[in-house]
């Protein structure tokens, strides 16, 4: 590990102009590309204390063995030459998108003499036309088929254009008219070039203008009684629509643009793109990356614009591109954006309607596709294995833990403090084995308490499952908490509710111990230091000492273990640290649904839930007819029997009942000594 000051640069020797600076390695390899309006200030900033660096700027500063610079003139030209240095050196700290798989283009191949209509995949070759990408290739090919009524364009090999040119036949799509038929000459190279050029034009959006034509021949052709002409122009125009079909109407104004979503975690982000043509979704991509560099979504966006439009020129750069955060340099990405296209374009966050709304749609893809991402390397039996064992050499275990457990604690400023346990055996969610608990031990917000509340009552009712299966026989230490399994049950989960009976049962109908006679041979927390030292010493005071104990923090995703100072930082591609992330979250998430449906929960009760044999139809019956339960609460028997449905029986209890929810006195304004009237509107 290189000391960064080692090959700090002098005072005074780093001009403060815009440029571009290299970081290389002891190998003399380039290990990071950056820009600067400013190269002294920026660079300056990756030379102070290291404690004060993102954890990846400090990998990075510490790998490097020498850093250089290059002035440039403008901040665009800095932008274009971070571009191609890190195209051309590669660098291993730079965020660098990869499809996550290779997308079908349809491409016409202009740079020929005939020009071809075909499907290509890989890197862009100069004069060739591309639209696109696809999702399918057969979605292309479905799409030109129809098109080749109208465009009848070349889309042959050239060993199969060569060999009709030879014989003097041409193929078959040739003599079914979907082929002008070059190779034996029917059409002269200038027409076949106009006609690529008509295809071309249509599949850029502008489709108006041909289906016009077509219906204004095949009425001219009907005028002039050429009925077959005009069905044959009829049907022509039948399949353009057709071809337009395919791709949906999303913006009603015939908008060009590129609409760009990012989703993102610590260590990873995907990246979606739409292409809209013509108003017209007419492409759509996406990447996945890792996040080898300290970069928020405004840093992992400019990237994006530089990979999409870097090697393109003219219409390629669309007149609008949507983004949801604007790079830090937005003037110079524009003017960048700009000089690539020859016309001016606009980059922007959309703010309201259609754009609005489909910018949310390609958002919803970019989460699913970074779920995706996430779900197939957590369902890979290899990768599942080398995680587990990547956490237990991390964390100094004898054995891989082949069942995790993980807790955490949600709440809202203190109220409805509930917490979730989830259960991931050989690296998979165990969904069945979920449970959640409320707090009970005290009221109001703290985290550490209720860390060590909630760990302590887990492993109690384990302790008395395995002495009541007399797999255990000492009695248990004498300062677990007294409190009685009724008392400090858990809240099953959505499973069946097959856990810890209250009758003393220890098995499940199948025989098998319930679930939590099971121990985990990790302890996951969802915190740092507090947390991890609250649910060690939970187990402590409970007298289990062969369960392993660790902390996942979120903020740098730093594993704590308890009584160490310093995290355990597992490496960004660990397996393992992705596997720690999922039960993490999983349990975040286990843990806020439970929390928001009990808070939603206490909102909508009334003094009517406790009405016996009264329904929800009449409760609400009672509420509209009063207007709210402070009236009902004052209107006697015979005004509330009024309500239709409501009989004499039901209006006693229904008074009774509001009776004894009475408030006990009116509240008082102390300034100004006014009586302040409630209207409870249903809720208590």
């Amino acid at each position: 590990m290189a000391d960064p000051s080692s090959y700090r640069p002098k005072p005074g020797q780093i001009p403060d102009s815009p440029g571009v600076y290299k970081f290389r390695d002891e190998h003399r390899r380039v290990i990071y590309v950056g820009k600067a309006k400013n190269l002294r200030q920026r660079v300056a900033n990756y030379f102070q204390d290291l404690a004060n660096l993102h954890p990846r700027t400090r990998t990075m500063v510490t790998t490097a063995a020498s850093v250089e610079w290059t002035v440039v003139s403008t901040e665009v030209e800095a932008l274009q030459l971070e571009y191609s240095w890190i195209k051309e050196f590669d660098p291993r700290f730079n965020v660098k998108y990869r499809d996550d798989k290779s997308y079908p283009y349809l491409a016409v191949t202009l740079n020929e003499e005939f020009p071809r209509v075909q499907v290509m995949r890989g890197a862009k070759k100069k004069g060739v036309r591309y639209f696109g990408p696809y999702g399918h290739a057969w979605a292309i090919r479905e799409t030109v088929d129809l098109m080749l009524r109208v465009f009848p364009v070349r889309t042959c090999s050239a060993g199969v254009f060569k060999n009709a040119a030879r014989t003097g036949r041409p193929c078959l799509l040739g003599y079914i008219g979907k082929c002008s038929a070059p190779c034996v000459g029917r059409v002269t190279p200038e027409e076949h070039r106009e006609l690529a050029e008509d295809f071309c034009d249509f599949m850029a959006g502008r489709t108006g203008t041909y289906i016009r034509r077509l219906e204004k021949d095949m009425m001219q052709a009907a005028e002039e009684m050429e009925y077959e002409r005009a069905a044959r122009l009829r049907d022509d125009a039948e399949a353009l629509k057709r071809a337009m079909e395919k791709s949906a109407v999303v913006l009603a104004d015939a908008t060009d643009a590129d609409l760009i979503a990012v989703a993102e975690d610590e260590l990873e982000a995907a990246l979606q793109i739409f292409h809209v043509r013509g108003g017209r979704v007419r492409g759509q991509r996406g990447w996945v990356t890792d996040k080898v560099e300290a970069v928020d979504t405004s840093g992992l966006v400019e990237h994006a614009l530089q990979q999409l439009y870097g090697e393109e020129r003219g219409d390629a750069v669309p007149k609008e591109v949507l983004v949801p955060a604007l790079p830090e340099d937005t003037e110079a990405v524009s003017q960048w954006l700009a000089e690539r296209r020859g016309s001016q374009v606009s980059l922007r966050i959309p703010q309201r309607g259609d754009k609005k709304d489909l910018m949310a749609t390609v958002q919803r893809n970019a989460q699913q596709a970074l779920g995706l991402h996430k779900t197939k390397r957590a369902s890979d039996l290899t990768t599942r294995s080398r995680a587990l064992e990547e956490i237990a050499e991390a964390l100094g275990l004898d054995t891989a833990p082949l069942r995790i457990e993980c807790y955490d604690i949600s709440h809202l400023q203190g109220d409805d403090v509930v917490a979730s346990m989830v259960v991931f055996e050989d690296g998979l969610a165990r969904k069945s084995e979920y449970r959640r608990f409320q707090i009970k031990g005290f009221e109001g917000q703290d985290d550490v308490r209720s860390m060590h509340e909630v760990i302590g009552r887990r492993f109690k009712r384990y302790l008395q499952e395995k002495e009541r299966t007399g797999e255990w026989e000492e009695q248990p230490p004498t300062d677990i908490p007294a409190d009685g399994p009724a008392a400090t049950g858990p809240v099953p989960g959505p499973a069946p509710a097959t856990g810890p009976a209250e009758d003393g049962e220890s098995r499940e109908d199948d025989g098998r111990p319930k679930r939590f006679a099971y121990p985990p041979q990790l302890v996951v927390v969802d915190g740092g230091q507090p947390q991890v030292a609250a649910a060690q010493r939970a187990l402590d005071e409970l007298g289990i000492d062969d369960i392993a104990v660790c902390g996942l923090a979120k903020r740098l995703e730093e594993v704590w273990l308890p009584d160490d100072d310093d995290p355990v930082v597992l490496p960004r591609s660990s397996e393992g640290l992705y596997l720690l992330q999922r039960v993490r979250d999983e349990a975040h998430r286990f843990a806020i649904t439970y929390q928001r449906a009990k808070r939603a929960k206490r909102i909508r009760t009334s003094p009517l839930d406790d009405v016996s044999g009264l329904g929800e139809t009449r409760k609400q019956a009672l509420i509209k007819h009063f207007g709210s339960v402070k009236k009902l609460r004052q209107a006697t028997i015979d005004e509330i029997c009024e309500v239709p449905g409501i009989g004499r029986r039901t209006a006693e209890s229904v008074a009774a009942a509001l009776a004894s929810t009475a408030p006990a006195a009116p509240a008082v304004n102390t300034a100004t000594g006014e009586i302040i009237e409630e209207d409870d509107g249903g809720s208590s």
